[in-house]
């Protein structure tokens, strides 16, 4: 069985997010009502409190634009330690074979 996986725009979570917020903040009624996952509308909700979800009042892009320059440094930095193992691997190597 092949499960379709849904995508929905950035504007559309934000109008659940505040069909959320009508609700006084019981995402399961709103679950029910839209037919979408609880886990989903959850996921949805704590973005958008963190600030991550585009089209809600708390959406920052300036945190949105930290947190992936935070990634891209996170994996240089994971490269540079790889390959300072690898050179005092070699170093090591080397001064034993000398």
């Amino acid at each position: 069985m092949v499960k379709k996986v849904r995508t929905y725009s950035y504007e559309f979570k934000a109008e659940v997010i505040k069909k959320i917020a009508d609700n006084k903040g019981n995402i399961s009624a709103t679950a029910k009502q839209l037919g979408i996952a609880m886990q989903t509308l959850s996921n949805w909700q704590n973005k958008a409190t963190q600030g991550k979800l585009a089209g809600t009042e708390q959406y920052d892009p300036q945190l949105i634009a930290v947190l992936e320059e935070n990634k891209r440094l996170k994996r240089q930095l994971k490269v540079a330690e790889e390959e300072r193992e690898i050179l005092k691997k070699a170093t090591a190597y080397f001064a034993k074979h000398s």
